[in-house]
């Protein structure tokens, strides 16, 4: 694909003399974390040797960036920080405490954050804005050069700071919590175990469903369960393993062997080791990107073009309008050979209403 035409930088940032990052991303999402990784990826690509450090809200970004050698400070600022004014002053004061070469507010439109860049001390300052003077920015990037995708504005920030062609979406780094060796191992023994003690095999494919997601985002119960039924009759080899959310509660009805973790390295873990994650639109879905597993992201209210799973062997499923065995249908028709179901699957919207069965034969 061809890149992006935008508009130039007309001073664009050093590429020597940077040592010292900060990120400023003050929000405490799962998901928001996790699409800031690729914006690490290219720092560390044009800025070798560099230290650093990220803004951020509640103790999440801890656990997500625990792994890369590159971030050496995370600081998180408590939840409604305004509420606990003293420890919210107190950790300002110390990231006030350091000059930084650069600092980059990746957010469209989130005035907490930019009021965060402008206190901070730092020789250069980037964001988008249409009034760099205003928000007190050295390199104000235009609002038409963020693109849609989240996790993709932050690289074309940086890229447009540092005169480069802005990518389309096949050339941002993928999502990465880069996980360990010794996590990943511990995974995969977490899953035979479970499996082990199932009815089930271990022998792949191995299916990992998260069926959690915030409000409209959350398929009921009933639809999972027509979902899974003729997901199972479509791939009657395929093991299917619950991952529980951070609630604790099983979604499924505590159906299938299930795995719950309040540690987001390792619930990331354990979906590294599955074959294929199914899940609706959620920070779970970035997180299972981000544990380099294939993911399927199912969409029925939000705009994939902003969230959808991007990289090899991820898809967005827009579900609207379609029932829950019409997307079972075309979950097992894009993963043919990792599913093993080579045989030519039904096209659902020709058989609504009709027995399984009969549709499975027709």
């Amino acid at each position: 694909m061809k890149p992006i035409s935008t508009p130039h930088c007309e001073t664009p940032l050093p590429r020597k003399g940077i040592f010292r990052i900060l990120i400023c991303r003050p929000n405490h999402r799962l998901g928001n974390t996790i699409l800031l990784t690729p914006l690490i990826s290219e720092l560390e690509r044009h800025y070798k040797g560099a230290e650093i450090d990220v803004i951020s809200e509640g103790d999440i970004a801890k656990e997500v960036f625990a792994s890369f050698f590159s971030v050496r400070n995370v600081y998180c600022l408590p939840k409604r920080g305004f509420k606990h004014p003293f420890s919210f002053l107190r950790l300002i004061r110390r990231v006030r405490g350091t000059q930084y070469d650069l600092i980059i507010d990746p957010c469209v439109g989130s005035g907490f954050s930019r009021v965060l860049t402008r206190l901070l001390r730092g020789t250069h300052k980037l964001g988008f804005s249409n009034n760099p003077k205003r928000d007190g920015l050295t390199h104000a990037a235009p609002m038409e050069i963020a693109g849609q995708h989240m996790a993709k504005r932050p690289v074309n920030l940086l890229r447009w700071a540092l005169a480069l062609e802005t990518a389309d979406q096949d050339d941002v780094p993928t999502l990465d919590i880069r996980l360990t060796d010794a996590e990943a191992a511990n995974g995969r023994r977490a899953i035979n175990q479970l499996l082990s003690e199932s009815r089930q095999t271990t022998s792949p494919p191995v299916v990992g469903v998260f069926a959690n997601a915030t409000g409209d985002k959350r398929y009921p119960m009933s639809w999972w369960r027509e979902f899974i039924d003729t997901f199972k009759v479509l791939c009657p080899t395929a093991s299917i393993l619950e991952l529980i959310p951070m609630h604790g509660r099983s979604m499924l009805g505590a159906e299938w062997p299930a795995y719950y973790s309040s540690d987001i390295r390792r619930m990331g873990a354990v979906m590294a080791s599955v074959d294929l994650m199914i899940t609706a639109d959620c920070g779970v879905m970035h997180l299972a990107v981000a544990s380099r597993t294939a993911t399927i992201g199912m969409f029925c209210v939000t705009d994939a073009s902003v969230y959808a799973p991007y990289g090899k062997d991820n898809y967005p499923l827009h579900t609207s309008g379609l029932t829950a065995r019409q997307v079972a249908c075309q979950v097992v028709g894009n993963y043919p050979q990792l599913l093993g179901c080579g045989a030519s699957i039904p096209t659902p919207s020709h058989h609504d209403g009709l027995p399984l069965q009969q549709v499975l034969a027709s």
